[in-house]
C-alpha cells in the first residue's frame, strides 16, 4: 500500500519582506560604524586625516604595535579584574535585593522599588557629581563620617591611589547597576511556584537548599543573560571612570579599556590605534559571550 506524502504548505514570503527594512536599518546603524572602525584600524589615521589628507595603509601594523605594548595588556588585566569584580558584586547585591522584595510587604516593596528605579533613572553625570562630592578629599561626607568615628581619613584623597580609586569606581558602578539586576531577578523569582517551595519546606529543606536546588535552576536562564550583560557593560565602562579621572587621578595609572581608547583617539589623535583597540575589545566581548551563546545553542538543539 502506497502512502501519499502530505502536501507541504508553502511558506509565505510576507514576514521576510516585512523584516527587510529592519535589517537594512540595523546594517546601516551597526554595520557601517564597524566597517569604518575595521578600515581605520588598518591605517595610520591621525589628526591630518581628519582634515582630508589621505591615510597611509599600514595593514596589521597597529595590531602588531599593540600586541607588543606592555601597557595595553596592563589595561586589559585591569579591565577584566574590574569588570569581574563589579559584575560579581552587582549580581550578589541584586540577588539579595530581589529575594528581599519577594518577602517584603507590598507597601515596603513598592517604596524599595521606587528608590531603585530613581537610582537607575538618574543621569550618569548628575550621579557622578554627587559621588565626587561624597568622596571629595577636602569636604567630602565619606571622609567626615569616617573621621567622626575615629578613623584616620581626614582629607584622605580617595582618587590619588589606584587601589582606592578602583574601590570608589566599583562602588559607583555597582550602585548604578544593581537596580537592573534586582528588577530582572525579581521578575524571574515571581515565576517560581510557591507550591514547590512549600513542598520542599515541608520535606525539611533549609532556605539555602530551597534557593540553590529549586530557585536557581528555575531562573538560571535569567541569571545567565543578566550576568552576561553585566560583564559586557562593566568591561566597556567609560563615563564613571573618565569623570573620576577628571576629578583628580592620574589617567595612566587608572585607565580601563574605555578610557584608554578615548585617550588614544580624542587625546592623542591616533585614531588608527584607537580603532584597533576597539576591534580588540569587540573580539574580547564576543569571546566572553561565546560561552553563553554555546550553551544557548545546545539548549535549542535539545
Amino acid at each position: 500500500m502506497t502512502t501519499i506524502a502530505p502536501h507541504r504548505r508553502k511558506r509565505s514570503l510576507a514576514p521576510y519582506a516585512l523584516l527587510i527594512p529592519t535589517v537594512i536599518v540595523l546594517l546601516l546603524a551597526m554595520g557601517y560604524p564597524l566597517a569604518w572602525q575595521l578600515s581605520t584600524s588598518l591605517q595610520k589615521f591621525g589628526l591630518a586625516q581628519q582634515f582630508g589628507q589621505p591615510a597611509e595603509f599600514v595593514g596589521l601594523g597597529n595590531y602588531i604595535a599593540l600586541a607588543t605594548d606592555p601597557y595595553l595588556w596592563t589595561v586589559v588585566g585591569r579591565s577584566l579584574l574590574f569588570c569581574l569584580t563589579a559584575a560579581a558584586l552587582t549580581m550578589a547585591v541584586g540577588t539579595l535585593l530581589a529575594l528581599l522584595m519577594r518577602v517584603l510587604p507590598a507597601a515596603v516593596r513598592v517604596i524599595l522599588q521606587i528608590a531603585l528605579l530613581l537610582a537607575w533613572a538618574m543621569p550618569v553625570v548628575a550621579a557622578m557629581t554627587v559621588w565626587n562630592w561624597l568622596f571629595d578629599w577636602r569636604r567630602g561626607v565619606v571622609n567626615w563620617l569616617l573621621s567622626a568615628v575615629g578613623l584616620p581619613f581626614e582629607q584622605h584623597n580617595w582618587l590619588q591611589s589606584p587601589l582606592s580609586f578602583y574601590f570608589v569606581a566599583v562602588v559607583i558602578v555597582v550602585w548604578m547597576s544593581v537596580p537592573f539586576v534586582a528588577f530582572s531577578l525579581f521578575a524571574g523569582l515571581t515565576q517560581v511556584p510557591d507550591e514547590v517551595l512549600e513542598a520542599a519546606q515541608m520535606d525539611g529543606a533549609s532556605p539555602a537548599q530551597r534557593f540553590w536546588r529549586i530557585t536557581v535552576p528555575i531562573i538560571r536562564p535569567v541569571i545567565s543573560i543578566v550576568l552576561l550583560l553585566q560583564v559586557i557593560w562593566d568591561l566597556r565602562v567609560f563615563t564613571q571612570i573618565k569623570l573620576l579621572q577628571d576629578a583628580g587621578s592620574i589617567a595612566s595609572e587608572t585607565n580601563l579599556l574605555g578610557t584608554y581608547i578615548y585617550q588614544l583617539g580624542a587625546g592623542s589623535s591616533d585614531f588608527g590605534t584607537a580603532s584597533a583597540v576597539s576591534i580588540f575589545v569587540l573580539v574580547l566581548t564576543v569571546g566572553i559571550s561565546w560561552f553563553y551563546i554555546r550553551s544557548m545553542l545546545k539548549e535549542d538543539a535539545a
